[in-house]
């Protein structure tokens, strides 16, 4: 059990570099992006072909990071200056990377125009260069012997990924919380709570919503480069329903620890993808489920996470009516039995 726990945080903790992404479009912007999972892949495709290539993996990532941030500016330009609906938009976008995708792969490939996976257990990442220093600490060693010690079984063989890439996590989240509370950041913001009064501002909104789309797939390909890399392989077809994945880290993790400020909202967000990971991996740990049904395990979990809140807020509603009911029932009594007193000691 700890070990399924331990595998799912660590994927929950990339992931969360997603779910800020989906969260910049879906709720900063408004914009309902399907970029979103035509990126992810450019951005694992991209990372495993410099990687095959001999490139360097931070090279390698970083460019990852490009890509997609262009990608997400394309989908704005086909917003902003074509005049195409926010859906369609995201959705064209999508399916052209879907062949884009594949020629980026087939880089590696001589006699292949377009490839579909390219399999990375002999290549060189960034958690390879990371754990090759981590474990000339010997850090591992003395934690995993305190875990046995309490009793702990099936122990991880390395900590390293975990460290780094929460590291990583925090650090991207304190560069978002940083970027929403600047000029830019508050004029996007303000861009998708009310275009009509930013543009009175003389704001100018087709901006904003390129530069806001942009960083958001920029993020969500970063995260699709560390998969790559995690999981030694890019796959075409590793990005579909992730913007599920993605809405339901965002919203798991708002209806949990709320949104009261962008510092906190950015925290629920990653809270919301380890969550979802940890659900997802118990359930798949039902002896009737397998890994063909993740998708509908990711839909069983969105709708949950959509409806319960809803249950749960009626709920509180109608014991604070009750209790406000109860109060001035018990305030009404209270005077009539003041006036009954009265009358009774008013002399005829």
């Amino acid at each position: 059990m700890f070990s399924a726990v331990f595998g799912s945080v660590e994927q929950g903790i990339i992931y969360a570099i997603m779910a800020l992404g989906v969260y910049i479009s879906f709720r900063v912007l408004d914009f309902p992006d399907l970029t979103v999972d035509g990126s992810f892949v450019s951005g694992a495709a991209v990372a495993a072909t410099m990687i095959t290539l001999g490139y360097h993996p931070v090279a390698a990532t970083a460019l990852a990071v490009i890509v997609g941030f262009l990608a997400g500016c394309v989908t704005g330009l086909l917003h902003t200056k074509g005049k195409i609906n926010a859906l369609l938009s995201g959705i064209l976008m999508m399916i052209a990377l879907y062949s884009l995708n594949l020629r980026i792969m087939g880089l590696t490939s001589e006699n292949s125009i377009g490839r579909p996976n390219i399999p990375l257990l002999n290549a060189e990442s960034m958690f390879n260069q990371f754990q090759s220093f981590w474990g000339s600490l010997g850090i591992d060693t003395a934690v995993n012997n305190f875990l046995s010690m309490l009793g702990v079984q099936h122990l991880p063989a390395t900590w390293g990924t975990l460290f780094i890439m929460t590291i990583i996590v925090l650090l991207i989240k304190f560069v978002v919380d940083w970027f929403l509370r600047t000029e830019i950041g508050l004029a996007i913001r303000a861009t998708g709570d009310n275009k009509k009064m930013i543009r009175s501002l003389s704001a100018n909104t087709d901006t904003l919503i390129i530069v806001g789309l942009g960083f958001s797939n920029a993020l969500v390909a970063f995260s699709g480069a560390l998969i790559a890399q995690y999981a030694k392989f890019a796959d075409i077809g590793m990005g579909i329903g992730m913007i599920i994945i993605g809405l339901a880290s965002v919203i798991i993790g708002e209806a949990i620890f709320g949104t009261k400020t962008i510092v906190r909202t950015t925290f629920a967000v990653i809270a919301g993808a380890i969550i979802y990971r940890i659900v997802l991996g118990w359930a798949l740990r039902v002896d009737f489920l397998d890994t063909g049904d993740m998708k509908l395990i990711t839909a069983v979990i969105v709708i949950g996470a959509l409806i319960l809140p809803q249950y749960f807020d009626k709920r509180r509603e109608k014991s604070r009516k009750a209790k406000r009911h109860a109060e001035r029932l018990m305030e009404f009594q209270s005077r009539s039995k003041g006036g009954a007193a009265v009358a009774e000691t008013r002399p005829d």
